[in-house]
């Protein structure tokens, strides 16, 4: 089936033409000599630095939000310690309101090199305007992007999930965290189980990435690129991610 992705209002930077006036700024002055002085390039601006447990990892508990321009950067600093282990991941907010698949998977292969463009991704995973048709799809890009063979597809057809599938989950996000690799998961979110600032009365379909656990609280810590109400980076119990993935699947 294919996806469907509900528009989250995301706004379009308007790009400005440049005039004769600007361009002729720019340019030396043949008849005197002089040149005229250049405008320098705007600075990209520089990705935000994240702290995810500096207000610890309860359900809920956000350590980025409010900054939802698409493309917005956002350095997200890995964390170890007895109970948490959150890994260091470049994060940015999708810059279609269909490229959730591209952007996911791009923050998942931030964690172990220079990750592609949302663009290329969107390339290599066939995204449309309907969205990233499946899971498959990411497990094979993430693969081909790494050269290697770590994920795998694993499917949760049950809804609710069964004790064994919520049982591999936990394990899987164990495992890949602590061996540096985080999990894409394709998400149907019903109005009555929404992370936060989801769309209220709307099912979401839709690709996020996870990047930590808390084994104290039984939580797990989400890079979202929607930025659903700015909600970016935000924890969410471990039950609740078992009942979001049902029936899709994930990358781990």
């Amino acid at each position: 089936m294919r996806k469907r992705l509900v528009s989250t209002a995301l706004a379009v930077a308007a790009i400005t033409a440049a005039t004769p006036a600007t361009l002729a700024a720019a340019t030396t002055g043949a008849t005197t000599g002089s040149t005229t002085a250049q405008t320098p390039a705007p600075k990209p601006p520089q990705p935000i630095k994240v702290s995810v447990l500096s207000h610890g990892s309860k359900s809920g508990t956000a350590p980025l939000s409010g900054h939802s321009t698409p493309g917005t950067r956002a350095h997200v600093a890995g964390v170890r310690t007895e109970a948490a282990h959150t890994l260091t991941v470049d994060y940015q907010v999708q810059e279609t309101y269909y490229w959730c698949g591209p952007a996911a998977t791009r923050i998942a292969l931030s964690a172990r090199i220079g990750a592609p463009s949302q663009g290329t991704l969107a390339g290599q995973l066939g995204t449309t305007e309907n969205g990233t048709d499946h899971i498959g799809l990411v497990t094979n890009v993430l693969n081909g992007n790494l050269g290697g063979g770590w994920y795998e597809t694993k499917q949760m057809p049950n809804d609710p999930p069964t004790q064994g599938q919520r049982d591999l989950l936990w394990r899987d996000v164990v495992l890949d965290i602590d061996n540096n690799y985080p999990i894409v998961a394709n998400i149907v979110a019903v109005p009555s189980n929404h992370p936060p600032g989801y769309p209220a009365d709307q099912t979401i379909y839709h690709y996020f990435t996870v990047i930590g656990y808390d084994d104290s609280n039984q939580t797990v810590l989400i890079a979202d690129p929607a930025s659903f109400s700015g909600n970016q980076i935000y924890w969410i119990s471990f039950d609740q991610l078992a009942t979001l993935i049902p029936p899709k699947g994930y990358s781990a």
